[in-house]
């Protein structure tokens, strides 16, 4: 799929699509065969557990709020301004521990698997995490096991 030029609106989606994400709000906003992005919204207390994207590299671009996040073994944090890279193959969870909404731009080179994983995950009745653990795997999206097993 090739990039198409145009505007997407803030506060809109490409055609009007609004994903719900493990409790975020994931807004795409432009998606073609090299780079796919999304406005995303995260509550208090959510999060993307540890994991890891074989094929793509990530970036998250904050706009509100701080992000904690377990990058490479390390504990770090983002905050309004900052620039997020997560190189692909490199474990990565990101976390929202505030008290604070976060808003924040992520995209990911090449798309590969994960637009049609979002839709995926948005579309189960359900998003338990043994189910979605198993459907992200067939998406190239690696999840880690949790530390304690």
């Amino acid at each position: 799929m090739k990039l198409t030029p145009g505007i997407t609106r803030a506060g809109e989606g490409i055609d009007g699509i609004s994903w719900n994400i493990l409790g975020q709000t994931y807004v795409p906003k432009q998606v073609c065969d090299t780079s796919f992005s999304w406005h995303a919204t995260f509550p208090p207390g959510t999060f993307v557990p540890p994991h890891i994207h074989p094929t793509q590299d990530e970036f998250v671009y904050m706009f509100e709020g701080r992000l904690d996040l377990l990058l490479d073994g390390r504990e770090v944090s983002a905050g309004p301004g900052d620039l997020i890279r997560l190189p692909m193959g490199i474990p990565h969870g990101i976390f929202n521990k505030q008290d604070q909404t976060v808003k924040c731009l992520f995209w990911v080179t090449p798309t590969r698997r994960l637009y049609d994983l979002f839709w995926a995950i948005h579309s189960m009745k359900d998003q338990n995490p043994a189910e979605v653990v198993a459907l992200s795997a067939k998406h190239e999206v690696d999840f880690l096991p949790p530390p304690d097993a």
